[in-house]
C-alpha cells in the first residue's frame, strides 16, 4: 500500500520533530528527490506488535507530513516460516492503526503510485513480486566477479566467517559460477548444500562484509509464488534491492541494522544502477517494560497455550491490544509522544497507559456496572416502585447527552462499597453509614443480613427520599458516592479483567526465562449485572464503568451473550502498590 499526502491536512495536523524528519526537512527545502518515498517492511512470520506501531506511524508519519508516499510492503524472503495468515493479519493491522488518520485528520487516499492500486484494505507489494529482478541481479554480481556459489556447509561458512577465512571456492571463474548458480536454481541440489555469497572482504572488522550470503537453497512452496523458486534471496540481499525497485528515498529501520548499512549500500553501489539510490537510517526500537517483543518469544506464548492466541489482549501485539479495546488514536498518540532517538532503552508501560486512559476518558461512554454484586434493599421504597434518572454519558462532552437508568427497591452495589468493619477514612457503606448512590438518592445502612456460614448476602437500607441528585432539595451531603444498577432491571454480561501480562518489568533480563515471571492474575472473569442500555453495545465504541474502569466488547459476544474487555484501569494500581513497598 502506497499513500501520497494532502497539503491542506498537513497544515491541519502539526508533525513531532526528531533526528530523522530533520534529515527529511532538509533533502525536501533541498529538493534532493522529486519526492518523498518511504516503506514499512515486515516479515510475515508472526503478528505485529506495538512496536511495528512504532515504525508504522513513522514511515506513514513522514511520507503524510511531506507530502511523499510510504508502501506496506511484505518482506516475504523465507517460506518456511512465513505464512498467509500473517500477512493478511498485517493488513487489517496496518489498516487499522491509520485508516481513521489517513481519512480524517490527514486527507489521504489509498491509491498506489505503483502498479495504481486501490482498497479500503491496504494492498501490500512484496519481495517476492521482484524475485525475477533479484534473480538477475544476483547474476550481474556474478559477471562482475563479485558474486560466487560456495559449497561450505553452514556450519563451516560460520567458522571461516567468525575467523576471517577465505571460502576453497572464492576463486571460481565466472562462466563456474553461472554455471552453479543456474543448476542452483534448477533444484539439482538440496537444502543447504550451496549458496551464492558476495565477494567482498573476508577480513572487515564489520562481520556483515564478510562475504555474506545472497541466495539460499530452500525447496519449499511460497504462499505467493508457489513452486516456482527453490532458491531465495537472503533478506539483506532483498531488502535493499526492494528499495531501489520502488524507487524508496528513506529506507528507515531499527538500530541493529546500523551494521547492516555498509553491505546496504555495497550491493547497490556495484550494480550500476542508473537511477538515484536509496539511503537506509536507523532508530531505536521500541521496548515496553511489563511485556516482551520478540517474534520469537510471542510466538512460544502461542505455541505453547500460554496465551489464548496472537489476538489475546493481554499480548502486546497490535490485533491484541486492539481487541482489548485500544484506539488507534491512543496508539498513535503514544508512538508520536515517545520520540525517535539512537539510542535502546526502556519505555515505562505507564506512558502506554497514560495514552490510553486520556483518550478513553475524553471519548468513552459512561454507564453503571456492577462486577462483584451485593444486594441491597431498600425497606422504604414499594414493591414495584420504579423511577427514571438521568444520567449523564460522558461529563466531559455535552454533545454526548444524558440517558435514563431505572431505580427500584432492589438494587445491587459492589460488594468491595460495603464494609462490615471498616477500615480507618472508608467513605462508603458501612453499618449506620450514609452513602450517595450516583444518580440517585442517600442511603443509609440499617441491617446486614448474613447466611448460615456468616457471610454478608443482603443488605436492607433506607433511602432519603428528600435527597435526590439534581433535585432542590440536594443540598444534604455525605462523603461518599458509589455505583449500582436495579436488580430487576440489570443484564448479565461476562467481565474479562486483564491486567500485565508479566509481574516484572524486564521479564527476561539477563537471559532470564521470561515465561517464569508470566502473572497468574493476568485474567479474572467475572459475571458482572449491568445497566440494560448496555445490551445494545456496539464493538466500535467503548464504555467507562463509572468507578472502575475502561471496558470494550469482545469479539466472543452473541446474541444473549455480552462479553466485556477491561481495557485499562480508572488508575494505575501497579504504581500504587510500588509505593507501599
Amino acid at each position: 500500500m502506497s499513500n501520497p499526502t494532502n497539503d491542506n491536512a498537513n497544515a491541519a495536523a502539526p508533525a513531532p520533530s526528531d533526528f530523522i524528519r530533520d534529515i527529511v526537512a532538509k533533502h525536501v527545502a533541498e529538493k534532493k528527490y522529486p519526492r518523498i518515498h518511504t516503506r514499512f517492511p515486515p516479515e510475515p512470520n508472526g503478528y505485529l506488535h506495538i512496536g511495528h506501531a512504532k515504525s508504522i506511524c513513522l514511515n506513514f508519519g513522514i511520507a503524510r507530513e511531506f507530502g511523499g508516499v510510504c508502501n506496506l510492503r511484505m518482506d516475504d524472503t523465507n517460506p518456511t516460516k512465513e505464512d498467509i495468515e500473517y500477512v493478511e493479519s498485517i493488513q487489517a493491522d496496518v489498516n487499522w492503526l491509520i485508516a481513521g488518520w489517513a481519512e480524517k485528520e490527514l486527507g489521504l487516499n489509498s491509491q498506489s503510485a505503483i502498479g495504481n492500486r486501490q482498497s479500503a484494505i491496504p494492498q501490500p507489494f512484496y519481495a517476492s513480486d521482484y524475485f525475477d529482478q533479484i534473480h538477475d541481479f544476483a547474476v550481474a554480481l556474478i559477471k562482475k566477479g563479485k558474486a560466487f556459489v560456495c559449497d561450505l556447509t553452514p556450519d563451516e561458512t560460520d567458522e571461516y566467517r567468525r575467523n576471517a577465512k577465505e571460502s576453497p571456492f572464492r576463486n571460481r571463474s565466472v562462466a563456474e559460477n553461472l554455471d552453479w548458480f543456474t543448476r542452483m536454481k534448477a533444484g539439482e541440489f538440496s537444502d543447504g548444500a550451496r549458496v551464492l555469497r558476495a565477494k567482498i572482504d573476508v577480513a572487515s572488522p564489520n562481520i556483515w562484509l564478510r562475504d555474506p550470503l545472497l541466495y539460499r537453497i530452500k525447496h519449499a512452496e511460497h504462499h505467493q509464488t508457489g513452486g516456482k523458486w527453490c532458491i531465495y534471496p537472503m533478506y539483506d540481499f532483498a531488502h535493499c534491492l526492494s528499495d531501489y525497485i520502488e524507487g524508496i528515498t528513506h529506507s528507515i529501520c531499527t538500530l541493529e541494522f546500523e551494521v547492516h548499512r555498509p553491505l546496504y549500500d555495497w550491493i547497490l553501489e556495484n550494480l550500476d544502477l542508473p537511477r538515484a539510490l536509496p539511503h537506509q537510517y536507523e532508530f531505536a526500537r521500541l521496548s515496553v517494560g511489563y511485556t516482551v517483543m520478540s517474534k520469537r518469544k510471542l510466538m512460544e506464548l502461542v505455541t505453547e497455550k500460554l496465551v489464548t492466541g496472537w489476538d489475546d489482549p493481554r499480548m502486546p501485539t497490535i490485533s491484541g491490544i486492539r481487541r482489548r479495546g485500544v484506539t488507534p488514536e491512543a496508539l498513535r498518540n503514544f508512538a508520536y509522544n515517545i520520540g525517535i532517538t539512537k539510542y535502546n532503552g526502556l519505555t515505562d508501560v505507564a506512558v502506554l497507559e497514560f495514552a490510553i486512559r486520556e483518550d478513553l476518558n475524553k471519548n468513552a461512554l459512561r454507564r453503571l456496572a456492577v462486577l462483584r454484586p451485593i444486594k441491597v434493599v431498600l425497606t422504604n421504597v414499594p414493591a414495584g416502585k420504579t423511577e427514571e434518572l438521568d444520567a449523564v454519558n460522558n461529563p466531559g462532552d455535552e454533545s454526548a447527552g444524558k440517558r435514563q437508568i431505572t431505580f427500584s427497591r432492589e438494587l445491587y452495589i459492589e460488594r468491595d462499597d460495603f464494609a462490615e468493619v471498616p477500615p480507618p477514612k472508608f467513605f462508603r457503606l458501612k453499618p449506620g453509614g450514609e452513602v450517595r448512590l450516583k444518580y440517585a438518592y442517600i442511603i443509609k445502612c440499617d441491617e446486614v443480613v448474613k447466611d448460615a456460614a456468616g457471610n454478608v448476602t443482603e443488605l436492607h437500607c433506607t433511602a432519603d427520599l428528600d435527597s435526590k441528585t439534581g433535585g432542590a432539595t440536594a443540598g444534604r451531603k455525605v462523603k461518599g458516592t458509589i455505583h449500582w444498577v436495579s436488580a430487576a432491571h440489570a443484564i448479565d454480561a461476562e467481565v474479562r479483567l486483564y491486567d500485565r501480562l508479566f509481574t516484572e518489568a524486564e521479564p527476561d533480563k539477563d537471559g532470564r526465562d521470561f515465561k517464569s515471571v508470566l502473572n497468574a492474575k493476568s485474567l479474572e472473569v467475572l459475571t458482572a449485572k449491568c445497566e440494560p442500555s448496555l445490551k445494545d453495545a456496539k464493538p466500535e465504541l467503548r464504555y467507562q464503568f463509572e468507578r472502575l474502569a475502561y471496558f470494550a466488547l469482545d469479539k466472543d459476544s452473541a446474541p444473549g451473550k455480552l462479553v466485556f474487555n477491561r481495557t485499562i484501569t480508572l488508575k494505575d494500581a501497579w504504581a500504587k502498590e510500588a509505593q507501599k513497598s
